[in-house]
């Protein structure tokens, strides 16, 4: 998308700052730092932490370095690759699926990666209010709902405000977040006698490599897949490219290392609980509502715009508050208790809709947008591509081949490329 393209005037009283539907104009990019700070805001979180402890406890330390690499390596090449398509859009995720979807198509996507990510509101609301409960000491299932409403509207707010209310809680809390989870990573390895020490701990439980890895990618699978969100707001396609994988290669790995050394060392899924046993309670109550605010903030802001694309509204404030209450609800209701379930579900669903995206624009429009006004209304070769793929995924699941997630992706960009070929590309969109 040329600097001519995002630069279309639209009128100002119409849109609100974080342009839901528009692409985002020149003036309102952001810096590489400013748009990664975003990202490992969004990345650092706490159930990443339980998921590399759940790994931690299946492999010996040296396969687990290898294990977990090689997920935030498909994890960080994925969302790069389709962060840098975003970043040169200027769009969300779910209005490029408009031009690879259809218009009606989209709304498929927009249900799909909106309500996965209300999903995951609810994963990280329960989170906060079970773990601060039994940091306080607080007894009871009155005290924990309590808690779930309270932090469910809390985290909401820095989402209703947008870009700029996600980054100033990001550039305080991501430093806290690496010193404090580093430190106690120093203080877990001097547990259990080093490195060496590491080494020597038998794994007691069981997992394959296929799985493994695809609750790596299955943890921000939605949320990777709808990283676009906020590298449009970058300057160049290269920025939106190492922003992602600045925050879900590196931050992604750090996150799974701390929780997996954080529970061999302690016998302790859970980094939180971990500090609590060091002693550190306030320590970990500091940590643990910055470890989620920042997460759930972008999880907001992400079902805040899929609802705008359905509604085709210029703000997607209505859409952030009505997402905060259904997950908080879900949070009530216990979804935290079917967490790998769901991780494995979104590792096998989300990838191919984003190998969808990225092999139709390496087919059709990425030397430059379509008309907006002749896009169909479903996209029909697409969208079964998409679904040939997620079956993939769901059969390589199944069969314990391979790594679900890559082959849901990778049939899903070879699909598309294959069915569009011949096509002749649309017409790049003239600048208003």
């Amino acid at each position: 998308m040329s600097r001519s393209d995002v630069e279309r005037p639209v009128p100002p009283a119409e849109v609100d700052p974080d342009y839901p539907i528009d692409p985002v104009p020149w003036q309102a990019r952001k810096s590489l730092f400013s748009v990664a700070v975003v990202l490992l805001g969004f990345t650092f979180f706490t159930p990443t932490m339980l998921a590399g402890a759940q790994i931690g406890a299946a492999f010996p330390a040296a396969t687990l370095a290898w294990v977990l690499l090689l997920g935030a390596a498909v994890l960080g090449l994925y969302v790069a690759t389709i962060g840098g398509i975003g970043a040169r859009t200027g769009l969300t995720t779910v209005m490029m699926c408009r031009y690879t979807l259809g218009t009606g198509g989209a709304k498929f996507a927009s249900l799909l990666l909106g309500g996965t990510q209300i999903g995951w509101y609810g994963v990280t609301v329960a989170t906060l209010a079970g773990l601060t409960a039994g940091a306080l000491d607080w007894q009871g299932r009155g005290a924990e709902i309590a808690l779930m409403v309270l932090g469910g509207a809390v985290m909401g707010v820095t989402a209703y405000y947008g870009y700029k209310g996600m980054y100033a809680l990001s550039v305080v809390s991501v430093p806290l977040l690496l010193v404090l989870a580093g430190w106690v990573t120093w203080r877990s390895l001097a547990e259990v006698g080093g490195w060496s020490g590491l080494a020597a701990i038998e794994p007691t439980e069981s997992m394959s490599l296929a799985v493994a890895v695809t609750i790596v990618v299955g943890t921000f699978a939605s949320g990777g897949t709808q990283a676009p969100n906020w590298t449009r707001f970058a300057r160049t396609p290269n920025a939106g490219f190492w922003a992602c994988l600045v925050a879900f290669f590196v931050g992604e790995l750090l996150m799974l290392g701390f929780g997996a050394i954080g529970a061999l060392a302690f016998g302790e899924g859970d980094f939180v609980l971990v500090l609590y046993q060091l002693g550190l309670v306030a320590w970990g109550l500091v940590f643990l509502v910055a470890n989620l605010w920042t997460t759930n903030d972008n999880t907001a802001y992400n079902f805040g715009v899929a609802g705008a694309e359905i509604a085709n509204s210029r703000s997607k404030k209505p859409f952030v508050v009505g997402g905060v209450v259904i997950g908080t609800l879900l949070a009530v209701t216990g979804i935290y208790d079917n967490l790998i379930t769901y991780l494995v579900w979104l590792g096998i669903l989300i990838p191919p809709l984003g190998g969808v995206v990225i092999g139709d624009w390496l087919a059709r429009w990425r030397h430059g947008m379509p008309p907006a006004s002749g896009l169909p209304a479903v996209e029909w070769r697409n969208l079964a591509v998409y679904a040939v793929a997620a079956v993939s995924g769901w059969a390589s699941n199944e069969a314990q081949w391979f790594i679900p997630p890559v082959v849901g992706a990778v049939v899903a960009v070879i699909g598309v490329l294959a069915v569009q070929r011949g096509r002749r590309p649309a017409r790049p969109a003239v600048p208003a």
